[in-house]
């Protein structure tokens, strides 16, 4: 069955894109189908089969430049999405499609009324509808869901900084932590809500990630003896506190060596030559916390929903804790969020004009929703397995179309669209493009196609994420403060890339991410931001099939490790 098969109807064309480059470097890619499980040649006739690939089917959980992302995504990257039934329709609760009444309270009192039935879908119908105020998606279960994008429209009126208040950064100076979080259509648990913005109007930092304001809210359910990177099971202490179906963390704490950051980049002479300890945005980040689903207990030994995404090692006290209790199960789907047009402000001052965030997530999606004249477009902030399909971000111009930050892991963002800017870019602005930072792996950027921006690897080092697919007019640069450290950590993967401006600039990665790899790149060089390694020697980085992108074989590494997947699921039973 092919990617476009298990999409079925949900299935579209993400065009719209302007640019003509892009278009023509479009034109580069042959026909072709997803090459899939084992046996690895399927669709060879058309294109050449990576080495790689046959390496990594070999070798598929802990490959040693390679993820595994076959599992990235809502319930395990499930192919379709759930269809909860209607509970609400947001006209119910004094909604209008008017340009004169504000409609944010009626859409959040039908929003609220759906969470305390239990869950379901609130339905706005076609139409245009102001909101004044964000639309807050905070209980498990409830769908938020227009016509489509092409139909329903909620157009809004004011800036998170008019609605909330300013939001200083927890570094000093006058950034605007509007620039990387929060959303008109923010989706986090009603608990985290609250408590964010209690601090934010307290002008104090909240802090973003699963383990509470304080990082100590936390706690310990059962320590876990040594592991191996890659292993589905583990062993504890105690299991009397694990349900098979609860989400729990998996919590490592680096060492005064800082061997779990070593380990992160990969390892060798480079890292352990690396000077961490004046990285103090990076080892904010740490312990590393990577919450996942346990689907079997059976004695002692714990099976997780994903494999192991690090070794766990005595030496980083490994625990099994409680976290911030996620949202699941929630939707956005079928809508466009336009933003009253204002100039794009300048970098780092964004009044917070912004799309939609994902916050304490888990098990959550947005499907078939376009922003406009955004701040900062898509955001995943401390989520993990959500899926974002058939996105879109247009209009004047965006500081981070799509962010990927505190701590997020196995997202997949599938069917994406960043278009060319309607107006010229201000002075002083910034645009990033698809971004991850701050320790998130094992994401995965699939299908898209990218009128500008780059490949924005934010420092914070992030590690073991994959890009595979995309079509990329690379004019945009990538950011990050020097006390976050490096760009890259080990096992990033770009796949099948096609740069039509020809800039080599992040996209090109083999001489700058450790134990990583670059397959199917046309023919790129070295102009505006040069990329420098920030670990020294031999990175044992592989490049392949360099100069083309048609003959690339698997094309898509998600859709291929999804059908890899899906092949020895079929065998096995």
């Amino acid at each position: 069955m092919t990617a476009d098969e298990r999409r079925g109807s949900d299935a579209h064309p993400v065009g719209g894109i302007t640019r003509r480059g892009l278009i023509a470097g479009a034109a580069l890619v042959a026909a072709g189908g997803t090459v899939g499980a084992a046996p690895a040649d399927r669709g060879a006739d058309r294109g050449q089969v990576a080495t790689l690939w046959r390496e990594f089917v070999r070798n598929p959980y802990a490959h040693p430049q390679i993820p595994y992302v076959g599992r990235a995504g809502f319930r395990g990257g499930a192919a379709r999405l759930p269809r909860r039934p209607v509970v609400a329709d947001v006209r119910d609760h004094g909604a209008v499609a008017d340009d004169t009444v504000d409609s944010a309270p009626a859409i959040n009192r039908a929003i609220a009324a759906a969470g305390e039935a239990g869950g379901g879908t609130v339905t706005i119908p076609p139409g245009t509808f102001r909101i004044d105020d964000l639309i807050r998606v905070g209980h498990s279960g409830v769908v938020l869901r227009g016509a489509g994008s092409g139909r329903t429209t909620l157009y809004a009126t004011r800036n998170l900084t008019e609605l909330i208040g300013a939001y200083g950064s927890r570094y000093g100076g006058d950034k605007s932590s509007w620039s990387w979080a929060g959303g008109l259509i923010w989706m986090a648990p009603q608990a985290r809500w609250t408590s964010l913005v209690t601090a934010i109007r307290a002008r104090q930092w909240p802090f973003e990630g699963w383990t509470g304001n304080r990082r100590d809210e936390f706690r310990p359910l059962t320590s876990v003896e040594p592991a191996r990177q890659g292993s589905w099971t583990v062993r504890v202490a105690d299991p009397s506190q694990l349900r098979p179906g609860a989400v729990v963390l998996l919590r490592l704490t680096d060492d005064a060596g800082h061997t779990l950051l070593e380990h992160m980049a990969g390892g060798g002479p480079g890292p352990e030559a690396y000077f961490w300890d004046d990285k103090t945005k990076l080892t904010s980040y740490v312990p590393y916390e990577w919450p996942v689903r346990v689907t079997r207990v059976r004695g002692r030994e714990v099976t997780l929903e994903r494999p192991l995404p690090l070794d766990v090692r005595p030496e980083w006290q490994p625990l099994l804790t409680t976290l911030v209790t996620p949202l699941t199960g929630a939707g956005v789907e079928g809508l466009t969020l336009e933003a009253v047009e204002t100039p794009q402000a300048p970098h780092l001052l964004d009044k917070g004009h912004n799309g939609v965030v994902l916050q304490c997530a888990y098990d959550c999606w947005v499907d078939d929703v376009t922003v406009r004249h955004v701040d900062n477009g898509f955001g995943l902030v401390a989520a993990s397995a959500c899926t974002l399909r058939r996105t879109r971000v247009a209009g004047r111009g965006t500081h981070h179309p799509y962010y990927c930050r505190e701590g997020s892991h196995d997202n997949l963002v599938e069917d994406f669209t960043i278009e060319e800017r309607t107006t010229p870019a201000p002075a002083n602005t910034q645009l990033h493009g698809i971004n991850v930072e701050g320790l998130s792996s094992y994401n995965v950027w699939s299908r898209g196609r990218m009128a500008m921006g780059t490949f924005d690897s934010h420092r914070g080092m992030p590690f073991a994420n994959v890009r595979t697919d995309i079509t990329v007019h690379n004019n945009g640069r990538h950011g990050g403060d020097a006390s976050a450290g490096p760009l890259f950590g080990a096992r990033f993967t770009h796949w099948n890339i096609r740069v039509t401006n020809g800039r080599a600039g992040l996209m090109k990665i083999d001489g700058l991410a450790p134990r990583s790899a670059t397959v199917g790149i046309n023919e790129v060089t070295e102009f505006d931001q040069i990329d420098v390694p920030d670990f020294t020697g031999d990175l044992r980085s592989r490049l392949e099939l360099y100069g083309t992108t048609d003959v690339v074989r698997p094309r898509n590494l998600y859709d291929a490790q999804r059908d890899l997947r899906d092949d020895r699921r079929r065998r096995q039973s």
